[in-house]
């Protein structure tokens, strides 16, 4: 990994770190099973699982969405560069360990603005050694300094996979649309887009309880219907890749998530609601569980 986007003063990124409210990247990394976040986050996780006790799938098959989408660039279209906003937590198979695993050789840039992600991007996003593997520090709300740092790593000549992945129901309409053209109008033909968003389209009434329980804690939390979140890929000039914006369980499953080694059951017994979803095996999916959709775009 290059230090030269890493290089933000230790003291600067705790005057940053705010652990009074919760963010998105540190309430996903509850549900994750990650141990990366502070009592408010992991309130704001636990609210949205009494809204929706199976919500966790949610998150789950929205990250195996990212593993088959990586995995199939990497093996079937031959990406080796790829561009991850709104990244999370470092947490298993993140998009290096799975593009490195069949294409040593990939680069990767990774872009969050939670100073906690940042601290720990330094410590485990790291490349093997005929790779290479960044992190920028900043919002997706301002794609040209993204594109700038991004292109420090990345060769604009050749494609580039971006993935905005569950991040773009926290962003209005106003900006979201223009962001996404900004960062595609940027890469060249070739270039893929991965793109994830909650919608209320499939189970309106336990995504819409999620969604009170998040704005009440200040997030920005937009659904959108598939139409809205297809024009993601129709204003930027891409085509849609089969199977088009379905749920993300349906996006060319591989039946392969990995099911969590189980505890002892007396274990087990004594873990919080919140702490127990680490454990669940997410291979017993319905469609009455998912209110996620996800899509892959092609830059021609």
């Amino acid at each position: 990994m290059s230090g030269e986007t890493l290089s933000q003063d230790p003291e600067e990124l705790r005057s940053r770190m705010d652990s009074s409210k919760a963010h998105p990247a540190r309430v996903y990394d509850v549900f994750l099973g990650g141990k990366d976040h502070y009592p408010a986050d992991r309130d704001a996780a636990a609210a949205g699982l009494a809204a929706n006790p199976r919500g966790y799938l949610d998150v789950r098959h929205n990250r195996d969405f990212l593993r088959r989408a990586v995995t199939r660039l990497t093996e079937d279209d031959g990406i080796r560069q790829f561009l991850d906003i709104g990244t999370g937590l470092p947490t298993a198979e993140n998009v290096h360990q799975i593009a490195q695993r069949t294409a040593p050789e990939t680069r990767v840039v990774y872009v969050d603005n939670d100073p906690v992600v940042l601290a720990h991007a330094r410590a485990l996003l790291t490349s093997g050694p005929e790779g290479r593997t960044d992190y920028i520090d900043a919002d997706l709300k301002s794609p040209a300094r993204i594109l700038e740092q991004a292109e420090r790593i990345l060769d604009f000549s050749r494609p580039v996979a971006l993935c905005l992945v569950a991040i773009l129901h926290f962003v209005e309409d106003e900006e979201a649309y223009p962001i996404v053209r900004e960062l595609m109008d940027a890469l060249p033909a070739g270039s893929r887009l991965v793109l994830s968003h909650l919608t209320d389209d499939l189970n309106p009434e336990s995504i819409r309880a999620v969604q009170r329980t998040y704005t009440e804690r200040g997030f920005t939390f937009v659904l959108r219907n598939r139409k809205d979140i297809g024009r993601f890929f129709t204003e930027a000039g891409l085509e849609l890749a089969a199977p088009g914006v379905v749920p993300v369980h349906h996006w060319r499953p591989d039946h392969a998530a990995p099911v969590p080694e189980q505890p002892e059951e007396t274990y087990l017994a004594g873990l919080e609601d919140i702490e127990k979803v680490r454990y669940k095996d997410i291979n017993d999916v319905t469609d009455a569980d998912i209110n996620v959709y996800g899509g892959l775009g092609v830059k021609v």
